[in-house]
C-alpha cells in the first residue's frame, strides 16, 4: 500500500463541505468529558510562577516521567514524553532504521495509515502480513516475512481498525521473532484502556531489549487536542541501548521540548483519577458497539465486534469500502465513516466507523435505511 496523502482529512473535509447534516465517524476523538482532575490541573497551573512558563526538560516533566515509569515497571530514564504516540510511533521506527541493521518495516493490513505513511516518508521497505477474519495476526506468517533486513514489527494492540485484542501469547511470539531477527518490535498501545476482553498485555511485561512501547493519553483521557504520548525504550545499558539516545536527539532537534502546561495537567490526572472513570468510558463504549452492531445485523451487514479500541469495520453487499462510497454515504445517508482500501488491501470492501459520538444510533438508522 502506498499512502502518501493523509485520506482522513480528505473525508473530514468533504463532510464538513456537505449540503446536509452529517454524523461524523471518522476521527477518533472521544465525545466525553476528560477527568476532572485535568481541568483542575490547568486551572491550577494557570496561577503558577514565571518559571513555569518556561521550557520544560525536553525529554519531558521528571514528576510525569517517574509516574509513567512506576506504572510500567521500568527506570525513568526510559521514558520519553512525546507529542502524542504519533511522535513515539515516529521516533521508534526512525531508531530502529537508524541502527543500519536494516530498512524494512513489518506490518499488518489492515494498518493504521499512519504507520505506512511513515515506512514511506523514512524511504523504509514496507512488508504487510495479512490478519486473519478476526483481526487477528499469526506469528508464524509475520515470520515467515521477517528477514535479517527487517529493521521494525510494528503491531498495534487494541487495534485501529479491527479491533482485535493480541493475546499474551502472540505479543510474546512476535518479540521471540524480533530477537531472533535483531529487530525492534514497535508496539502501539494507545488503546489499553480499551479492552473488553480482558486478554490484553503490554510488551513491556516480556522484558525483551527489542521492544518499544508507544502510547498517548489522547484517547484515555479524551485530550487529543493536548498532544501528551510517550515511548519506553530498552535500557540505554543494554544491546539496544542506543535507540533512546537517538530518540532524545531526534526529539529536541524536531521539538525542542513538548508542553509544559499539558504535561502538568495530564500529571495531575494520572495521580486523582479514580478507575471508575476508566471504566465508565469502557461501558459507555460497549453499550454503543452492541447498540451499533444490532443496527448493522438488521441491515443485512458483514461486520466486526471489536475486542478493544473504539471502531468497528463493517461489509454491505455491493457496496464496497472505496471513496467513492464513502462520498456518496455522506451526501445521501448523512454518515462519514473511513473507506476499508485506506486501511490496505485485505479489507478494501469495507468501511472503518469510529464509535465516539453520541449519535450512534441515529447513524445506525440512517446507514440502515440506506443499505439494508
Amino acid at each position: 500500500m502506498d499512502y502518501e496523502t493523509p485520506q482522513f482529512f480528505r473525508v473530514m473535509q468533504y463532510a464538513a463541505r456537505a449540503e446536509r447534516d452529517v454524523v461524523d465517524m471518522v476521527s477518533g476523538n472521544p465525545d466525553w468529558e476528560p477527568p476532572a482532575a485535568l481541568r483542575e490541573g490547568l486551572a491550577e497551573y494557570a496561577d503558577g510562577e514565571v518559571s513555569d512558563f518556561q521550557y520544560p526538560p525536553s525529554v519531558g516533566l521528571t514528576p510525569l516521567r517517574d509516574e509513567i515509569a512506576e506504572r510500567r515497571g521500568v527506570d525513568r530514564s526510559r521514558v520519553l514524553v512525546t507529542n502524542g504516540a504519533g511522535e513515539a510511533n515516529h521516533l521508534a521506527m526512525t531508531s530502529a532504521l537508524d541502527r543500519g541493521e536494516g530498512d524494512e518495516v513489518i506490518m499488518t493490513d489492515p494498518v493504521y495509515p499512519y504507520y505506512a505513511g511513515r515506512a514511506n516518508l523514512l524511504n523504509a521497505e514496507s512488508t504487510y502480513v495479512p490478519v486473519d477474519e478476526t483481526g487477528q495476526v499469526d506469528p508464524a506468517a509475520v515470520r515467515e516475512a521477517t528477514t535479517d533486513d527487517t529493521a521494525a514489527i510494528v503491531v498495534n494492540s487494541p487495534n485501529n481498525p479491527t479491533g482485535a485484542v493480541y493475546p499474551p501469547e502472540t505479543i510474546e511470539s512476535l518479540v521471540e521473532i524480533a530477537e531472533d531477527h535483531d529487530a525492534v518490535l514497535v508496539s502501539d498501545e494507545v488503546y489499553d484502556h480499551f479492552d473488553y476482553t480482558g486478554d490484553f498485555e503490554s510488551a513491556l511485561a516480556t522484558d525483551s531489549d527489542h521492544v518499544v512501547a508507544t502510547n498517548s493519553f489522547s484517547k484515555s483521557m479524551a485530550i487529543t487536542g493536548f498532544r501528551v504520548g510517550y515511548a519506553v525504550f530498552p535500557d540505554e545499558d543494554g544491546p539496544l541501548g542506543e535507540l533512546v539516545e537517538r530518540a532524545r536527539t531526534r526529539h529536541m532537534i524536531q521539538n525542542v521540548a513538548g508542553s509544559r502546561p499539558a504535561q502538568y495537567a495530564v500529571l495531575r490526572a494520572l495521580r486523582e483519577t479514580p478507575p471508575e472513570y476508566y471504566e465508565r468510558s469502557r461501558e459507555r463504549l460497549r453499550e454503543r458497539i452492541d447498540r451499533f452492531t444490532d443496527a448493522l445485523d438488521a441491515a443485512g451487514a458483514e461486520y466486526t465486534t471489536p475486542g478493544g479500541s473504539f471502531y468497528v469495520m463493517a461489509r454491505f453487499d455491493g457496496f464496497p469500502g472505496t471513496m467513492e462510497n464513502v462520498e456518496r454515504l455522506i451526501d445521501e445517508a448523512g454518515v462519514a465513516g473511513m473507506p476499508g482500501e485506506a486501511f490496505g488491501e485485505s479489507r478494501a470492501d469495507w468501511l472503518r466507523f469510529a464509535l465516539v459520538t453520541p449519535r450512534v444510533d441515529e447513524a445506525a438508522e440512517r446507514l440502515a435505511d440506506y443499505l439494508g
